[in-house]
């Protein structure tokens, strides 16, 4: 362009005219600059908190709790369903738990796994096709076809805490699946 930089009608090419050298200091201080400008522009809204609650994830009740299930209720698989609870609901702070009648649903934009009480292991059901779920030990079950509660092709059980790691790291899948990120899982 004629004139260069010095001439430039656009106001994030002003002060490149004055640089010299286009170093890596220059860059940073640059970035620096137009990061500044940037929050100028497009500065977060600041809205009050009763506005904001109306966007916030809200926990669907169907008026069942954890008693209603007996085996979670109390015996051993209640560590086990805690434990898998709190690393579940810690994957993001959109993943809400609902309590239904016959299962436990987690829940991002939807359903990503169920959970189903039986008297010596939880039955999760990852909500995929059984082709998509990555699983080297080869312990998910293909269900797709069979009548089931739960959602998606995948079955896999969890009945101790030492199986925990790996049977979350299959959930991981279906959540960051549902999230869009299904190709990094």
């Amino acid at each position: 362009m004629k004139g260069g930089f010095a001439e430039s009608p656009l106001r994030m090419n002003q002060g490149l005219a004055n640089l010299d050298r286009w170093t890596e200091d220059a860059i940073r201080r640059r970035a620096g600059a137009l990061a500044a400008r940037a929050v100028d522009v497009w500065s977060a809204p600041t809205l009050p908190p009763d506005i904001l609650d109306g966007y916030r994830p809200k926990a669907e009740s169907a008026g069942y709790t954890i008693d209603d299930h007996p085996h979670l209720a109390s015996g051993p698989l209640r560590a086990v369903f805690e434990a898998f609870r709190q690393q579940v609901l810690a994957l993001d702070p959109c993943v809400t738990e609902e309590f239904l009648k016959l299962y436990v649903a987690y829940k991002a934009e939807t359903n990503f796994v169920d959970v189903v009480p039986q008297a010596k292991r939880l039955r999760l059901s990852p909500n995929m096709a059984f082709p998509e779920i990555s699983d080297p030990r080869g312990i998910c079950k293909d269900v797709s076809g069979l009548g089931r509660w739960g959602n998606g092709d995948v079955e896999v059980g969890l009945a101790s805490l030492g199986e925990l790691p790996y049977v979350l790291g299959l959930v991981r899948q279906s959540f960051e699946k549902q999230m869009g990120n299904g190709g990094d899982a």
